[in-house]
């Protein structure tokens, strides 16, 4: 709570700010603030309807209150200031009426209905809500909608989170508002202690642990405009067991300054999960924030003695909507659950408000850096779901774990990539992919990079890829690809630098001019196993290496090709280290320097083309037991066009 005004319950409160590292957030005082016009429209100006409709006024006072006693208000009482003490145990019962005169009531324990508090009445003592639901109105708290100026803004922000912490003190578990559309400022420091640093989980609207905040379609919370490089504007910080149900929040992107202070705007973040446990945010539209839309992270660092991790966090049935970086980050945390979510738009470039890297719907990017020389994992993100959720238009890609693991990415249905940075025990599974001829992504899935030392123990398995230059680009180490359809590709899966790959039981199918099914180029590949793939249609090879393991490291390395039904032709050049056995083919496959290589067992269909074409370079060849069929004049089941070296022909069948 930043303030307690007039009508706070008089209890102690006490808030402890570290001075520790908060996950780079800037620790510089800082005072700016802007007042900028905002596009949107004013809002509604009909008024809010509190129940409170009775005004005939009471024909009583309180003075001879008796303990125990009932006092139903359906009228209206006014104290014209009084500070009045009840006896013990009085309870105000709400049907229609209110009270009013800015006086007090003292309690000796009691209940008092929610409908009856306003900021117009102080309440002190021991006393509880009659229930536990608190129905707030606008108009009884003097919170200001439309727009306003930057004080007022942070009134109303210094207003709404301390109410809601006051009525649950009261016993509210859950904090309803239907109308409501108000700025909210929390760009400034509001501290009056030593440590006056800014924190963007501590400036935003805060909501407390074991409650509940649930709006409505009708309730729209908006960012006042500033020139603040990071801030959030609602925030669930240190609590445990808080749940947000609802609402529209906008950030001030279409307004915000970015030339006021140094630094990318990247770092505006609706909603911020800062080191909290059991959360729940259920169905809340987040859009035009400066940096994201939900972010969920650690307060302190994983080596801090004071590290908080998010724990069992779900983020669910929400929409997140032109944030400038992501529409969501997961930092820190574990246990997380991202269901059902509607992603639009990420990091796209808007009219004075050039969208920032990475530009995902998603991304998982826990930091680390080197210590000393040691590679240190300053954030640890992990043990999370992305399941059912749907992704358009996203700058750069859909879901990345750019650094993280345990991770399942399912059923999900994007036009944009999903991607794998150094991320390892990551499972991309049952999503349908769909690329957008409008705004094309250049793959469908990436399962790592060249670089990245934690790629490693992957699974790519029954997904739906279709539309993609390039289906799958597969990197890294200790993956399998497994039970994908592939369509109207380019190429449809590209190895790059792989280690311990099985990619086996896919289904390609493509009409695009120059389709290539598995084209493995420039790159090295060891114990690869390739087999039970079904590549049904391409317009130029299914299978096309160029390149692979031709330098000296990479001599002893292996790649096996097997039991694959190839419906178009094959080519091996400049490759070394390659057996390709058992596999059925429906056209011809030549072979240009490569070496130590065995193709046996295969089925080979060619028609209008030799079945093998042994060309220039060629060494360490075994040719056996093949059945081959050739299909038109002047053909040859095996087309030795150049003597190679060591090359053994033995065992095979002809058919011409």
């Amino acid at each position: 709570m930043k303030n307690l005004f007039s009508f706070t319950l008089i209890l102690c409160f006490t808030f402890f700010v570290s001075c520790s590292n908060e996950s780079f957030e800037e620790l510089v005082p800082d005072t700016t603030g802007t007042d900028g016009e905002n596009p949107n429209p004013d809002p509604d100006p009909d008024p809010d309807t509190p129940d409170n409709t009775v005004t005939t006024p009471c024909d009583f006072d309180l003075s001879g209150v008796t303990a125990g006693e009932t006092i139903v208000i359906d009228c209206v009482l006014d104290l014209q200031g009084e500070t009045i003490n009840l006896p013990t145990n009085v309870s105000f019962k709400f049907e229609g009426g209110d009270i009013i005169g800015d006086g007090k009531l003292i309690f000796s324990g009691g209940t008092i209905a929610g409908e009856l508090l306003s900021s117009k009445l102080t309440i002190e003592g021991n006393v509880q809500l009659e229930k536990p639901t608190f129905k707030f109105f606008a108009s009884r708290w003097d919170v200001v909608e439309g727009r306003t100026t930057s004080e007022i803004a942070q009134e109303n922000n210094n207003k709404l989170e301390d109410l809601m912490f006051w009525t649950k003190e009261l016993g509210a578990t859950t904090f309803e508002i239907d109308k409501l559309d108000a700025y909210f400022e929390v760009s400034k420091v509001t501290s009056t202690t030593t440590n006056q640093n800014f924190y963007p989980s501590v400036e935003a609207i805060n909501v407390p642990s074991n409650f509940t905040l649930r709006m409505t379609n009708n309730t729209v919370l908006r960012v006042q405009p500033n020139s603040r490089k990071n801030y959030a504007l609602l925030a669930l910080r240190d609590v445990t067991s808080a749940r947000v149900e609802g609402g529209i929040l906008i950030g001030d992107r279409a307004e915000h300054d970015d030339n006021s202070q140094p630094g990318p705007h990247a770092f505006g973040y609706i909603v911020m999960i800062h080191g909290s446990n059991n959360i729940d945010v259920v169905g809340v539209t987040m859009k035009d924030g400066t940096g994201d839309g939900v972010k969920i992270s650690s307060l302190g660092f994983t080596f801090e003695a004071g590290y908080i991790p998010s724990n069992n966090i779900r983020v669910t049935n929400c929409t997140m909507d032109n944030n400038r970086r992501n529409n969501m980050s997961i930092t820190d945390g574990f246990n997380i659950t991202v269901e059902g979510n509607t992603f639009l738009n990420a990091g796209v470039d808007n009219p004075g408000s050039e969208g920032k890297a990475p530009g995902f719907a998603l991304d998982i990017e826990a930091y680390r850096g080197l210590v000393n020389g040691v590679l240190t994992f300053y954030e640890d993100a992990y043990d999370i779901t992305i399941r059912n959720n749907v992704e358009k238009n996203s700058k750069y890609g859909s879901f990345i774990v750019a650094i993280g693991h345990d991770v399942d990415i399912i059923g999900n249905e994007t036009e944009k990539a999903i991607s794998i940075g150094a991320g390892y025990n990551v499972n991309i599974s049952d999503n349908q992919l769909t690329a957008n001829p409008d705004n094309l992504s250049s793959a469908g899935i990436v399962t790592g990079h060249p670089d990245s030392r934690d790629t490693y123990n992957n699974v790519i398995s029954n997904n739906t890829i279709r539309g993609y230059n390039l289906g799958i680009a597969a990197y890294q180490r200790d993956t399998e690809i497994f039970g994908n359809t592939i369509e109207n590709f380019g190429i449809g899966i590209q190895p790059k630098d792989i280690r311990n790959f099985k990619i086996y039981n896919n289904t390609f199918s493509s009409d695009r001019d120059g389709s290539v099914g598995i084209f493995g180029n420039l790159t090295t590949m060891d114990n690869i196993r390739i087999y039970e793939n079904t590549i049904q249609k391409v317009s130029r090879e299914s299978v096309k290496f160029v390149a692979v393991n031709e330098g000296t490291d990479a001599a002893d390395y292996r790649v096996t090709i097997d039991n694959n039904m190839l419906n178009h032709s094959g080519t091996f050049s400049r490759s070394n280290g390659l057996d390709f056995t058992n596999n059925t083919m429906k056209e011809g496959i030549q072979f240009i320097n490569a070496k130590n290589m065995n193709i046996t067992g295969n089925t080979i269909e060619s028609t209008g083309d030799d079945g093998i074409i042994i060309g220039d370079g060629c060494s360490n060849l075994n040719i056996q037991s093949n059945n081959i069929t050739v299909i038109g004049s002047n053909l040859q089941c095996i087309d030795e066009k150049s003597t190679g070296t060591n090359i053994t022909i033995a065992g095979n069948t002809c058919v011409d």
